[in-house]
């Protein structure tokens, strides 16, 4: 097992490179950078999580319970312990676990070739999945951080997800075709889906919604709904939602990010960030709620997150009207946006505005209890920064 050292100048542990998962070190002490900008008086230092070094593609949050008793006599109540995890997928080849409370660096999954774009934990974290530029999608021992198996792809593997009974694993990328794997029978040819036969559509994102039914984004600002278990090829796709991906600045740039949610009502609110706007979806009936146009874009980064209360969201991505690459466009600023937003999830309304990083965010997930949340950056760490400063 290989172990970590601690670096003072930041709140977590900064890991050796590694082969194996390492046990979770102990936190530090607090950050000594000066407090980042807040456009709010309540501004606070995040959490700063060193270890990648290159930009952070994508972050997700996983919450297990665990037993605490050892009896073996079942009809007495377990006395359980809710632990919950922080996975992030990086550029840099290498996904990390981390403790989603302290930040602190529990291992790395090394083994990819390529960079890895995403990086999923199984609702029992006990696997975990990556899709990488490598063409491959890899499934671990998310305990020992051992490579389990490898899914060959023909292209960039952009996205994953795993079922919600974590017997089946989901992709989707650049070849435009979902496919879904059984991992009970692994060396079984997976079911597939063409995502259009007029056209590739490249797929972003994928997500399930239960144990027959996955959602897969595409970059035609199209999201998809396929019954994976439907033999019939003509019934297969149940139900399409279209989503504006365009931006006064610069045309679009298909879906960004899509994020899944059921509140504590029951309701299921999927949102989506695309273009320049923040949208959400009922469901169970398929019928926008809301829709806000941002302060910034998601033609090439950024995302957005629904607080679990369901009362306000947090979004990041690109700056508004330009780049350092194409210029200003229609009175926008040059450079990249640094900050991340917080606004109502009611009215659409600026509730924080925190800046930290110095890169653009990349991706970015409220944790489960609604307490904190994390970002991740083009500048390779993830900052966790409370909900109520």
């Amino acid at each position: 097992l290989a172990s970590s050292t601690t670096d003072t100048t930041t709140t977590t542990t900064q890991p050796k490179q590694s082969l194996t998962m390492a046990a979770v070190a102990p936190a530090t002490t607090p950050s000594t950078e000066p407090p980042p900008s807040s456009t709010t008086t309540n501004r606070q230092i995040p959490i700063v999580c060193p270890g990648h070094t290159r930009p952070v593609a994508e972050v997700q949050f996983c919450t297990i319970q665990e037993s605490n008793n050892n009896n073996d006599d079942t009809s007495v109540n377990d006395d359980t312990t809710t632990r919950t995890f922080l996975v992030s997928a990086c550029h840099d080849k290498m996904p990390m676990l981390r403790n989603a409370t302290t930040g602190d660096w529990i291992g790395t999954f090394s083994g990819h070739k390529g960079a890895v774009w995403s990086c999923r934990l199984d609702p029992a974290a006990l696997l975990a999945g990556t899709a990488s530029g490598d063409f491959s999608v890899q499934v671990w021992d998310a305990i020992t951080g051992a490579s389990l198996y490898s899914f060959p792809h023909k292209h960039v593997v952009k996205t994953l997800d795993w079922s919600c009974d974590s017997k089946r694993l989901a992709t989707g990328g650049h070849e435009g075709i979902l496919r879904v794997f059984d991992i009970r029978e692994p060396e079984k040819e997976p079911l597939m889906f063409v995502q259009s036969t007029t056209e590739k559509v490249s797929i972003s994102k994928c997500n399930w919604i239960d144990n027959s039914t996955v959602l897969a984004a595409g970059e035609d600002g199209t999201i998809r709904f396929w019954n994976v278990d439907e033999t019939d090829p003509t019934k297969q796709l149940a139900q399409t939602i279209s989503v504006d991906t365009t931006d006064n600045a610069a045309g679009g740039g298909g879906i960004r990010d899509m994020e899944i949610l059921t509140l504590p009502s029951h309701q299921k609110i999927l949102t989506v960030a695309a273009g320049q706007n923040v949208t959400f979806f009922d469901l169970a009936t398929f019928q926008k709620i809301h829709s806000y146009k941002m302060p910034i874009h998601f033609r090439e980064e950024g995302g957005a997150s629904l607080h679990p209360s369901g009362t306000k969201f947090i979004a990041g991505g690109g700056r508004k009207g330009g780049s350092m690459a194409l210029g200003a466009v229609k009175g926008g600023e040059l450079g990249s946006d640094l900050k991340v937003y917080v606004f109502d999830f009611e009215t659409g309304k600026e509730l924080e505005c925190h800046k930290g990083h110095h890169g653009p965010v990349r991706c970015l997930r409220y944790h489960p209890d609604g307490k904190s949340y994390a970002t991740g950056s083009e500048d390779g760490t993830i900052r966790l920064w409370k909900t109520d400063p």
